[in-house]
């Protein structure tokens, strides 16, 4: 799980060459000819979460309202949706689950242009689709997915902003932004404030996360490392759900992981962070915005800062000091994170 985490910033290097970007511009362009009217992602896992960021880029960036979809609907239950109309994407780094296969065959018999995002161009989900993207990570050691995680968020990333351009070229600001990102990754990787901090978390029960916007995916997929690898019961919420309800059980035996970018999310976050103090709660910031609030009596307990980049970015950094604590957290707590208890590479599921 080490080395798939500090191959990171060199995937993304690879992604953004021409051998694999210039196919990404194509699959884009072709998308921007046919004129999706929605977007509807499937999608299991870790990969559920860089599908839920897709999400929001397509519905912020795109102006196209996108979905998630539900792979039981279709494969349990026959469903046959009226997709005409509509861009089907499904995100798997493996390729090789039936439901999610199911899904993309269903959605291109119903009229829908369907692309699938893996890391396995020849798995049973590339054959399925009309159009494929290669997130390129190369192979992934560790049964906890952390390369090709981010491989699919820049890879969906490179996408959205490709089908925004019309031809799939990104504009000249946007690439020199991108290529800044495997240096910027280096640095955050070089920061060991994350394995620092693991054996504060050594004894606890359960932890909360928490982030909005382009945050919350990165809480959501914190939330399943720290499950699969130390297997400390995490709840994942929105910051605004958190306030709906959750918020009570937080406390200072309560963890919180919170992710506060510099963006609209960020700022939406402060609120959250006021909240969770007047709870006492033992908080744990990561993020760009975290950095400006610092950590003290007034703020988290704790934070880990990252590079400045804009909010769409900042999930390509802040996932991976949450990476190193669940690492380091694990085997804190005596377990072995590249082979988690009950867990395979490849989960088959209908």
């Amino acid at each position: 799980m080490a080395a798939d985490i500090a191959e990171q910033p060199a995937g993304y290097a690879r992604l953004l060459q021409p051998a694999y970007a210039d196919p990404i511009a194509e699959v884009a362009a072709a998308i921007a000819a046919r004129r999706p009217r929605h977007v509807v992602f499937t999608a299991r896992g870790t990969s559920d979460h860089a599908a839920l960021y897709a999400a929001y880029l397509t519905e912020i960036r795109l102006g196209l309202p996108a979905g998630l979809a539900s792979p039981s609907a279709v494969t349990l239950f026959g469903a046959r949706p009226d997709l005409r109309d509509a861009l089907v994407v499904g995100v798997s780094q493996s390729g090789g689950s039936p439901d999610l296969a199911e899904v993309l065959a269903v959605a291109r018999e119903q009229g829908a242009l369907t692309v699938a995002v893996t890391n396995t161009p020849e798995s049973p989900l590339a054959a399925a689709a009309e159009l494929t993207v290669d997130i390129a990570a190369g192979h992934e050691r560790a049964v906890a997915a952390t390369k090709t995680y981010t491989a699919e968020l820049l890879a969906l990333l490179m996408l959205v902003e490709g089908i925004r351009a019309g031809d799939g070229t990104l504009p000249s600001d946007e690439r020199a932004a991108l290529d800044a990102l495997p240096g910027l990754a280096d640095r955050v990787l070089a920061d060991p404030t994350a394995a620092e901090l693991a054996p504060r978390y050594r004894f606890a029960a359960r932890l909360v996360t928490t982030g909005r916007g382009y945050g919350y995916p990165t809480a959501r997929e914190t939330a399943l490392k720290l499950m699969e690898t130390s297997y400390l019961p995490a709840l994942a919420f929105s910051g605004a759900d958190l306030l709906h309800g959750p918020l009570a059980m937080t406390d200072p035996d309560v963890p919180v992981l919170a992710v506060v970018g510099s963006g609209p999310g960020g700022t939406a976050m402060r609120d959250v962070l006021r909240r969770l103090g007047e709870r006492r709660a033992d908080v744990l910031a990561i993020g760009a915005g975290a950095a400006a609030i610092g950590a003290g009596p007034a703020g988290p307990a704790a934070v880990i800062g990252v590079p400045d980049v804009d909010e769409r970015y900042a999930p390509l950094l802040d996932i991976l000091p949450a990476q190193q604590l669940a690492l380091a957290l694990a085997l804190a707590r005596g377990e072995d994170p590249d082979a988690p208890r009950g867990l395979a590479k490849v989960t088959s599921t209908r």
